[in-house]
């Protein structure tokens, strides 16, 4: 049993108050039961991020809006990255466990709208809502494992934390494609509402954390100026303006505008950080090479494993006539790969205390599974199509959570949640503008090769669906040949060679790995070194729950 003083002071927080003196005792059960709720926590926000990707294809049909497809997933992203950092200072100036709790609300009523969305951007506004809960679930689930296990025995928790993405990335298909073909797309919605109420009351009864005080000011322009640029760049790679053949039209007014704004409010972010007291994301954490390293391999791996999870279900409902559940099933093989290196690998840096050829291990195959998939075509096997996406995840399971644990070792205790959410939120801003790019030079490629097919054929012979630009997995399921060939043709030509923007991108993260060193890792659990636990020779990692298997 472990005493732990809720308003202990920590080394970050030298001027906070801390004149309660109440203690809250934290056994092996009630950890348990914090972990099972960071856990949920961790698998909605991830499952919400793929849930949709199967029912896209549906949603955007009914809701009349096939050329802006990308933005129901873009946004959603776009604000998971922009309150990462603010929910990560939060958390290490006041304690994590209200941010903790006001994040559950947020998603679930952000959830709550998305399934009562009447038109496409009141959905896509909804989306962006829950976002803004979503990321504080990720970044304060990570660091409050930070918080009560050391980073040397952090693998056996962050491993299964990173199995958990892998099986939401296919739970969120597959449900996604029983609720389309089932009682209704808005279900993937519908479902996190009880699971999210759930967790939160869970979390307020058992999560007792140490609560701080702080006198310092919050970083108000930072935020404001993180929130404008971090837009710009979504906007930017999302221009309506990029013609078919995947150029700019700097003609338009607007775009220089934007572009201009981006650079000025991210110079002027950079300035405000390096004058105020308590920096949203403090630049100084850059000095670490550790750091550094970890934090650009984490924006590469949003870009490359982002835009590749969201368009793969819709190739095989588009390309293939697989149903959206069917869909989701055809990816398991890549939670298989992403479960077994993310559970092994965080094992094994338990063991052995190293952590440098995982993330090194896992960029080259990633780069390898992308080139792969240049390689899709309509008519392939699906068990070729299996293997394809098996190594992406094998080489991705090595990488998501180990650099997670480099990240909090490489600074100090006091800054672990600061830390973790850099790291994120350069993953997520990768994961937007990743798919941002993706989508636009997809839907680029796709518009002009079916623009070419309907060219061909008489309008009044055209099915209604597919002129109206409603163009479902049914519609085209339903075509008659040769027609229905060329659609799928049209497809498959539009996105597998996509991906080539992808390969040369994983490439760098696997340049950038091969410069990453191992650093000891920590013996102490965060709030041992932070001096908020009564008896700092206690067996404290004892209290942690037994790793998942």
């Amino acid at each position: 049993m472990v005493s732990i003083v809720t308003d202990a002071p920590s080394a970050a927080t030298a001027d906070s108050a801390a004149d309660e003196r109440p203690t809250v005792e934290i056994n092996r059960r009630l950890v348990y039961i914090i972990y099972a709720a960071l856990m949920a926590a961790m698998f909605l926000s991830s499952m919400d991020q793929s849930v949709v990707s199967t029912a896209l294809p549906t949603i955007v049909g009914d809701l009349g809006a096939v050329a802006h497809e990308g933005w129901i997933i873009t946004s959603y992203l776009l604000a998971i990255a922009i309150v990462m950092p603010i929910y990560g200072k939060i958390g290490d100036l006041y304690g994590r466990r209200w941010p903790f709790l006001f994040a559950i609300t947020i998603f679930v009523i952000g959830s709550l709208a998305s399934a009562l969305a009447g038109s496409f951007w009141i959905l896509v506004a909804a989306r962006t809502f829950q976002g803004l809960g979503a990321g504080g679930l990720v970044i304060l689930s990570q660091a409050i494992i930070a918080d009560i296990v050391s980073a040397r025995d952090r693998g056996k928790y962050m491993g299964p934390m990173g199995a958990i993405f892998g099986v939401a990335s296919v739970a969120g298909p597959l449900l996604g494609g029983y609720f389309t073909e089932g009682p209704g797309w808005r279900w993937c919605f519908w479902l996190n509402v009880p699971i999210g109420l759930t967790a939160l009351v869970v979390a307020f009864f058992a999560l007792k954390l140490p609560m701080q005080k702080s006198t310092r000011p919050f970083d108000w322009w930072g935020t404001i100026l993180l929130t404008l640029f971090t837009s710009g760049i979504v906007f930017l790679t999302s221009w309506t303006s990029v013609a078919p053949s995947g150029k700019y039209d700097w003609s338009n007014p607007w775009l220089g505008a934007l572009l201009v704004a981006t650079i000025v409010a991210f110079g002027l972010f950079i300035l405000v950080e390096t004058r105020v007291d308590e920096p949203l994301v403090p630049l100084r954490l850059f000095r670490s090479s550790v750091f550094t390293v970890s934090v650009l391999v984490a924006l590469i791996l949003g870009i490359t494993m982002f835009a590749a999870l969201s368009y793969l279900p819709t190739f095989l409902q588009m390309a293939r006539g697989a149903g959206p559940t069917d869909s989701g099933l055809l990816m398991l093989p890549m939670t298989a790969g992403v479960m077994l290196t993310a559970v092994v690998s965080g094992l094994l840096i338990t063991k052995t205390g190293k952590y440098r050829i995982y993330p090194i291990m896992g960029m080259a195959i990633t780069t390898a599974g992308i080139a792969w998939l240049t390689r899709l075509t309509g008519s392939m096997s699906m068990i070729l199509f299996g293997a394809m996406i098996f190594v992406l995840g094998f080489g991705m399971g090595l990488v998501i959570q180990t650099i997670v644990i480099a990240v909090q070792n490489a600074v100090d205790p006091s800054e672990v949640g600061t830390a973790t959410s850099t790291n994120n939120f350069l993953r997520e801003i990768g994961a937007a503008v990743g798919t941002s790019i993706f989508g636009t030079l997809f839907t680029s490629r796709l518009t002009t090769n079916l623009h070419d097919v309907m060219d061909k054929i008489p309008p009044e012979d055209l099915p209604k669906g597919l002129l109206d630009g409603d163009l479902t997995p049914t519609v085209v399921k339903n075509l008659p040949e040769p027609l229905h060939t060329q659609v799928v043709d049209a497809y498959v030509n539009a996105m597998a060679p996509t991906f080539w923007f992808l390969v040369p991108i994983a490439a760098i993260g696997f340049i950038l790995s091969l410069f990453l060193r191992n650093k000891a890792l920590s013996t102490q659990a965060g709030l041992v070194a932070k001096g908020q636990v009564d008896e700092p020779d206690a067996p404290f990692k004892d209290a942690a729950p037994a790793p998942a298997s």
